[in-house]
């Protein structure tokens, strides 16, 4: 009786091109990488989708339950489906959709061994692998068939769920119907074979089952050895060499009792940690987001005053790194991230002159006249966009050098990712105080293929500390309002010049705008009074105003914070506020308006005393001067308009100074018709030529710093500055223009001959994705190609073959016509065709296909 054909099976782009436009944008949604930059086809997009390079990205961000399910499928795909009193015998061959041997839901189920309440979690799971074309459907029909993505194979390694190669001359391996009992899944068989078998026998068995399947073969145990030789005599174990065996798949499936996997991990990891209050995270919060502030603040002043310079690499020196951290009163490693902090918004920024230095932009000046919570905002967004890494300060990178802080390459692009997943994990845990090993679990079952370093981690977690986002190791309303409600951080401002408020400040965002929101609702109500006691210190019994606060950043120093701030007012700190500006009534004033009772007669007088003896020497900067020993040779210079640019004032009758340098000045004074001469420090003259500046070239040299966009690639910044609505947007678009370029490729009428004896042109592709496309579809289906290769003469040559791997650069496949295999590499395919019978070939033309295409090292 003639058998019933099996029912065609339809391939991977088939499958990609009968989904639906809203499908299709989903997909692109969840992996961008396919649209960067725009496919031409649908065939291009699946080509794509299945490249090693897209597929690495995809399962990357896998959780462990969905890659499990991508492993069952793929070991469930190879295998018989163990038979039962009421199924039908499974067919090891042509094996046809809807048939016992296609890969259902539930077939998947039964192997995790998932159990009702874990069932809507694992089916979720497929259809978010089935929404990101890593599991497809090879039923056309609406019966279920699934199959892993063409080249996915590869990308799970050898041993998916630990299983090893299969065997099929396994005494275990999938038999006839009539060979085996209904009901029996192999494990009647191989306790038949086990009743037999020597001691130690089964424990090693049982000690592979799991995975992994490799193990190494005893050699000084008699009994292991004898035990290990007994089991690769019945082909219960493989020798891979000379020292290792591995369990074959389909022993393994029979001591698993049918399953891929031991229990499903359908949910992540739940640690053991403490809880805490609301309110007691709020006020650790609030308290670090002050203190960011005030330390990004005191850091700005510093360096208004006195700009670091830049290390030729880039960066800021270890003794500058040292003494921000002596004048801030904290560790190297805060000082370090302090640093960073202000880099990363934006309010300094290497100024890239010769010699270069770290200098206060423009947008930090500005930032300073903010209030507390825009400035904690500006701050916490900046973070939450940045790349830099600064735990990594202090350490050594592979070649030896000791790492700097604000050097060009502490960028690394995984980092923000890595942040939002640190957060969204603590947001999932409200009030419970996780550590570095909880968060880290967490973060394994989270993306099992990705898993952060551990000291990234405790950084990260040190960093959201610091600056508030976290109180007490729980995530803080701070945190939870830089978390989008997609489970994204904010991202960064560029370079570009923003939108400023009618004070000058920066506008914000509307993201920023949240963040202040979110510390405004913890912040303790501000304080606008000041205890001023008679031994010159002060208190203040609370949150300070923001006029209060730089009143005495001017004029005290503190000495302790917490709940209440103690300060005290020495000759020193009334000496800066008077550089600022201030007079001592003004000063008197000031303290008088914050102050409940009089002024202690002591702060009186220690004010009025420092402002007597303060300006009495008056220091001044000049590039150049003018002296004269007649004062009448001096006279109408300053009023000269012509020389209005030399910015010449007088310091004494006979001595006028100027902004610009000496040989400037001279050149001037003799263009009005002045002769003048040049003297050094110590009275002689000296030539002009030696006046000459020098420019040190910095080719080769150091790069200057751009936090903008270092470390971004040009799909990740497209990817990470465009937000989901635009992306959705852009990806409607451009699914429909694929859709039409793929309907217009598959209208095409065939290339028209008019000789009989010229063959009709076979359908296929030159184009290197689709034609990779087309060798993932057979090696999948195990189907035959025709292979059109370019020799090493730049002849082109065909013949028919069955592709079996292709990975490396290079397609290994099996000549039918030869019954040998041969490797071609990847550049020297010009197409792939599917529809072609096999070509006829000389002898001529098979001796130059062996020399060209059958090259291994092409």
């Amino acid at each position: 009786m003639a058998s019933t054909p099996p029912a065609p099976r339809r391939t991977f782009p088939e499958a990609l091109r009968s989904r639906s436009d809203e499908h299709l944008v989903a997909l692109l949604l969840q992996r961008p990488d396919l649209a960067t930059p725009s496919p031409s086809t649908l065939r291009s997009l699946a080509a794509r989708a299945t490249s090693r390079t897209s597929l690495d990205r995809a399962i990357a961000r896998l959780d462990a339950l969905e890659l499990q399910v991508l492993e069952s499928v793929l070991v469930l795909g190879d295998q018989p489906p163990p038979r039962t009193p009421t199924s039908r015998p499974a067919r090891p061959t042509s094996r046809a959709p809807g048939d016992d041997a296609a890969v259902t839901v539930d077939r998947v189920l039964d192997a995790l061994g998932a159990s009702d309440a874990d069932s809507p979690v694992v089916r979720a799971a497929l259809a978010h692998l089935e929404e990101a074309a890593l599991l497809w459907d090879r039923d056309p029909s609406p019966r279920t068939d699934l199959a892993v993505a063409p080249g996915l194979s590869e990308v799970l390694g050898p041993y998916p769920a630990g299983l090893g190669p299969s065997d099929p001359s396994s005494p275990l391996a999938a038999r006839p119907a009539d060979a085996r009992a209904p009901g029996d899944t192999g494990t009647t068989a191989l306790a038949d074979l086990l009743a037999d078998a020597p001691p130690g026998a089964r424990s090693i068995l049982d000690a592979l089952t799991w995975g992994p399947p490799v193990g190494v073969a005893p050699r000084a145990d008699p009994v292991g050895r004898e035990a290990t030789t007994w089991l690769l005599r019945q082909r219960l174990l493989l020798a891979s060499d000379e020292r290792h065996v591995v369990l074959p798949r389909e022993v393994a499936l029979v001591l698993r009792e049918g399953r891929t996997h031991a229990r499903p991990l359908a949910h992540p990891p739940e640690p053991d940690a403490p809880h805490f209050a609301e309110d007691t995270i709020a006020a650790e919060a609030a308290r670090a987001a002050q203190d960011a502030v005030r330390l990004v603040a005191h850091l700005l002043a510093l360096w208004q005053a006195s700009p670091p310079s830049v290390l030729r690499a880039g960066g800021l020196g270890v003794r500058d790194l040292r003494r921000l951290a002596t004048t801030l009163e904290v560790e190297e490693p805060t000082a370090a991230f302090v640093a960073e902090l202000a880099l990363a918004a934006g309010l300094v920024v290497d100024d890239g002159e010769d010699p270069p230095s770290f200098t206060v932009t423009v947008a930090g000046e500005d930032w300073l006249d903010l209030p507390l919570a825009p400035r904690w905002a500006l701050l916490a967004a900046a973070w939450a966009g940045s790349g830099r890494t600064p735990w990594t300060v202090g350490s050594r990178d592979e070649r030896g050098t000791l790492r700097a802080a604000l050097e060009p390459d502490l960028t690394r692009p995984w980092v923000p990712r890595l942040r939002s997943d640190l957060l969204s994990a603590l947001a999932d845990r409200p009030g419970t105080a996780l550590t570095s090993g909880d968060l880290l679990a967490v973060l394994r079952w989270g993306s099992p293929r990705s898993v952060p370093p551990l000291q990234a981690i405790e950084g990260l977690l040190h960093e959201a500390h610091l600056l508030g986002v976290t109180g007490v190791g729980a995530l803080a309303p701070t945190g939870r309002a830089l978390l989008r409600p997609d489970g994204a951080t904010p991202a960064a401002r560029t370079n570009a010049p923003a939108e400023s408020s009618r004070s000058g400040a920066p506008a914000l965002t509307s993201a920023e705008a949240t963040l202040a929101t979110a510390l405004e609702s913890v912040l303790p109500p501000e304080v606008d009074e000041l205890l001023l006691q008679g031994d010159l210190t002060g208190i203040v019994p609370g949150r300070p105003s923001t006029a209060l606060e730089r009143l005495l950043e001017d004029a005290a120093e503190v000495e302790s914070r917490g709940a209440a701030i103690t300060v005290r007012f020495t000759p020193e700190s009334l000496t800066r506020a008077f550089d600022a500006g201030r007079t001592a009534d003004d000063l008197l004033t000031d303290l008088a308006s914050h102050s409940r009772s009089s002024l202690p007669q002591p702060l009186d007088y220690l004010v009025r005393d420092t402002a007597r003896r303060h300006g009495r020497l008056r220091v001044g900067s000049a590039s150049g001067y003018v002296r004269a020993e007649d004062a009448a040779l001096l006279t109408g210079l300053v009023e000269d308009p012509s020389l209005r640019h030399l910015s010449l004032f007088r310091i004494a009758p006979t001595v006028l100074v100027s902004l610009v340098p000496a040989a400037t000045l001279q050149a001037a004074l003799r263009d009005r018709g002045l002769a003048s001469t040049v003297e050094g420090p110590d009275g002689r003259v000296v030539r002009t030529e030696r006046l000459r500046t020098t420019v040190r070239s910095r080719v080769g040299g150091r790069r200057p710093l751009d936090t903008a966009t270092r470390g971004r690639s040009a799909v990740g910044q497209a990817v990470h500055q465009e937000d989901a609505a635009a992306r959705r947007e852009r990806y409607a678009e451009l699914v429909p223009r694929l859709r039409a370029a793929d309907d217009a490729a598959l209208a095409a009428p065939p290339t028209a001959t008019t000789r009989e004896d010229v063959a009709p042109e076979p359908r296929g592709t030159t184009e290197p994705p689709a034609a990779l496309g087309l060798l993932r579809d057979a090696i999948d289906a195990g189907d035959h190609v025709v292979l059109e290769t370019i020799d090493p003469t730049g002849q082109p040559t065909r013949r028919r073959v069955k592709p079996l791997v292709l990975e490396g650069g290079r397609l290994r496949a099996l000549d039918p016509a030869r019954d040998a295999e041969l490797t071609v590499a990847v550049h020297r395919i010009a197409g792939v065709f599917t529809d072609a019978p096999a070509p006829t070939q000389d002898a001529s033309t098979d001796a130059t296909t062996n020399a060209s295409a059958g090259a291994p090292n092409d």
